[in-house]
């Protein structure tokens, strides 16, 4: 699966240089020219990095990467500016950034710096139960190396088991966890989604405790 990249680069030259680099790398890349335009993409499609510029027109980038921080988003993020003060360089930490590089920067630098912060985070965003694996950054679950096929509500419960393993997890936190406050659950969507899961890994012993709620045994 490609490394999905948001570039955020005024300067149209240098964002296609970038762009063109990134391509060269394997990554999936999008290139936007303003912070504004930037946002709007994190709504519509899913990024595993982020390569920020901080002056660029309509929300800069650290207000930005502000923003995305208090929506919850913790997408790996990495500062590229021409900004020396440290003044600058402490609010771009502060807003939640991972890494920064001063303009002019070598190329190679560039793409080695991605890929240590990406490492860090993917081992940060990596939950393992022995066969299972469950990839936060691309919110998947595998079982021996093959991704399950799940549906949205199947991964969030199977992602609820996992955090409690061995742990019973009542129906109501299930509710709670998987349906909105405007959506209608029932136990009885709750034992399809349970029995998917059972077809989808039978080597996976997963116990419903009658009239309380289930457990992944491990």
């Amino acid at each position: 699966m490609s490394i999905r990249v948001l570039l955020l680069e005024d300067d149209a030259l240098f964002g296609e240089t970038l762009l063109d680099l990134l391509e060269e790398s394997d990554y999936d890349a999008l290139h936007v020219m303003n912070g504004q335009e930037a946002l709007d993409a994190t709504y519509t499609s899913k990024f595993d990095i982020y390569l920020l510029d901080i002056n660029v027109p309509l929300l800069d980038g650290v207000s930005l990467l502000r923003e995305l921080r208090g929506a919850d988003d913790t997408t790996p993020a990495i500062f590229l500016t021409s900004h020396k003060d440290k003044k600058m360089l402490e609010k771009g930490f502060l807003s939640g950034a991972d890494d920064y590089l001063s303009k002019p920067f070598d190329n190679d630098e560039l793409l080695w710096r991605m890929e240590a912060v990406l490492k860090r985070y993917r081992k940060d965003c990596s939950d393992v139960l022995g066969d299972l694996k469950h990839d936060k950054i691309h919110k998947s679950i595998s079982f021996k190396e093959e991704t399950l096929s799940l549906s949205k509500k199947e991964y969030e419960l199977l992602v609820l088991l996992m955090h409690h393993v061995n742990s019973i997890v009542p129906k109501e936190l299930i509710h709670e966890e998987l349906w909105s406050s405007n959506e209608s659950a029932s136990d009885g969507a709750i034992r399809v989604y349970v029995n998917r899961l059972k077809q989808l890994l039978p080597a996976i012993q997963i116990e419903n405790i009658r009239g309380v709620g289930y457990k992944l045994v491990h």
